[in-house]
């Protein structure tokens, strides 16, 4: 060992517990005992394993993480254009002027009435009940969008089932209209 080494072996006992620095000093003698070409494998597989380590724990996350960011960033976007569109949605919908109850019931009524024998329609105050059988998709979703812009009606409940005829269950619709 060189001067400098030893001068920082002295100052080692005062930052340590005594345990650690009786420890150190056997390692430091069996190393010392050790063959050169021992101790060069030995500093090879530590350096190995430091860079094993190096790269576990610092390298492999960051690039992991570049690697997945265009996606999320990608998914992020999407979710962000939906969540727009339907704050556009919901304004324009909070600017529609209100209707009457009997504008209302009207409206509803000759939306379910174009569906002709697929769907039966019971009204009640300010509830409407509507019984569907074999409604295809898409029919029962333009309904659905109608009901809600024409008629001011909300979907309240739904008991909807499918089979490869359509939907069938009862939707019910509040005609009340919302503050």
């Amino acid at each position: 060992m060189n001067p400098a080494d030893k001068s920082g072996m002295t100052r080692l006992p005062q930052l340590l517990p005594a345990s650690w620095v009786a420890l150190l000093e056997r390692l430091m003698a069996r190393w010392r005992a050790l063959a050169a070409r021992e101790r060069n494998v030995l500093t090879a597989a530590g350096a190995f394993l430091a860079v094993v380590l190096f790269w576990s724990v610092a390298v492999a996350p960051a690039w992991r993480t570049l690697s997945e960011t265009p996606a999320q960033i990608d998914q992020l976007d999407a979710q962000l254009q939906t969540m727009r569109r339907l704050a556009a949605e919901a304004a324009e919908l909070r600017n529609v002027a209100p209707i009457s109850a009997m504008q209302s019931s009207t409206a509803l009524l000759a939306a379910t009435d174009r569906l002709g024998s697929r769907a039966q329609l019971i009204l009640q105050d300010d509830r409407a009940t509507v019984t569907l059988n074999s409604m295809p998709g898409g029919d029962l979703q333009s309904w659905l969008a109608e009901v809600r812009s024409a008629a001011r009606a909300r979907v309240s409940e739904a008991q909807l089932s499918r089979d490869a005829q359509g939907y069938a269950g009862t939707v019910v619709l509040s005609l009340k209209a919302s503050p």
